[in-house]
């Protein structure tokens, strides 16, 4: 019961991850060990359980596809994502630099964290390495889109979403931004509990987790090097995009003066912490930026406290497994 706890956990941390953009939830189940075992239990997921179920029972099929395991990861990613997206998204309101500065700590620990999981550094895995990095930068120089409320759309966008969801580096929150769906999802849907528009968003994503969990898991078992190598160029690309101080170009606001009144930054660019700022905005309109202090001190606090995360989660685990063999 106590292993199912901490996989809840980290479901936890994962659905958190997913609801800001620029972060992935496949990050936080990459850095914390149970990616392999995700991807392994959602692949056993297909037509061949009803013959396995109609020969074998329940229980059987149950444990074919470590249910308990998918049921409490899923649960609390669930709970997260219904609970605390409302936490964070305050967070990045009052406190971004520090949000954002953890974040970027995390990350860069994972990277120093995963390189030495790489078997060889070969020509290979250097060029999948780039083409990983290159490809995330690229992809978050893309304007997101304002709104989307099609539901045909919105299941399409579910399937691509959770397909970047479950990748290290690739943030589903951001795909959802450019395709313009995020303010639908995770604005509207979710606060005002839009139970149709999030059932197909739903569906759209158990469709899309199920096809893509199986491409990425037979593309690891036969090319499992490169493929690591690509998915640290994700994360290594990803830092790009949550590089704490910005400059905000262009804006869509949601329900504006009502009590439910959102900014999602539409357009935005890297800025050195000298030349932070803020917007000065009248409705939908910037008419202005207003310059902020940097807060370097606490950047640094938090970005070292992500950083020092990783690597004790880590020496939590070698204990753990210590006092399992020691105990055999």
């Amino acid at each position: 019961m106590t292993k199912y706890i901490f996989v809840f956990l980290k479901g936890l941390a994962m659905g958190a991850a997913d609801v800001v953009p620029g972060v992935s939830g496949g990050t936080i189940a990459f850095i914390t060990g149970i990616y392999d075992l995700l991807l392994d239990s959602i692949s056993k997921i297909n037509f061949g359980l009803i013959k396995k179920l109609k020969e074998e029972g329940v229980k059987s099929v149950w444990e074919h596809i470590n249910g308990f395991f998918l049921l409490s990861l899923f649960a609390g990613i669930a709970c997260s994502i219904l609970s605390l997206a409302k936490v964070i998204k305050f967070l990045l309101l009052e406190y971004p630099i520090g949000v954002w500065s953890f974040f970027f700590g995390l990350i860069l620990a994972s990277i120093v964290y995963l390189l030495r999981e790489l078997k060889t550094v070969d020509t290979k895995a250097i060029l999948g390495l780039v083409v990983g990095t290159v490809f995330v930068i690229l992809l978050s120089q893309i304007p997101g889109q304002k709104d989307a409320t099609n539901l045909a759309y919105i299941f399409f966008c579910g399937m691509i979403a959770i397909c970047a969801m479950i990748l290290p580096g690739i943030s589903g929150s951001f795909i959802l931004l450019v395709l313009g769906a995020y303010s639908t999802v995770f604005i509207d849907a979710l606060a005002n509990k839009d139970i149709l528009v999030l059932g197909v968003f739903g569906s759209g994503a158990i469709v899309g987790l199920l096809s893509f969990s199986k491409f990425l898991k037979w593309i690891l078992d036969r090319y499992k090097n490169t493929t690591f190598a690509v998915l640290i160029g994700f994360l290594l690309g990803s830092l790009y995009k949550i590089w704490p101080w910005k400059h905000v170009e262009e804006i869509f606001v949601k329900h504006i003066g009502e009590p439910n009144e959102a900014v999602v930054n539409i357009v935005e660019t890297n800025v050195l912490p000298g030349k932070y700022d803020i917007i000065v905005r009248e409705g939908q309109n910037i008419v202005g930026y207003s310059a902020q202090d940097p807060m370097l001190l606490q950047s640094i606090v938090f970005c070292v406290l992500g950083f020092s995360l990783i690597f004790v989660l880590e020496g939590l685990g070698n204990m753990k497994s210590k006092k399992n063999v020691q105990s055999v």
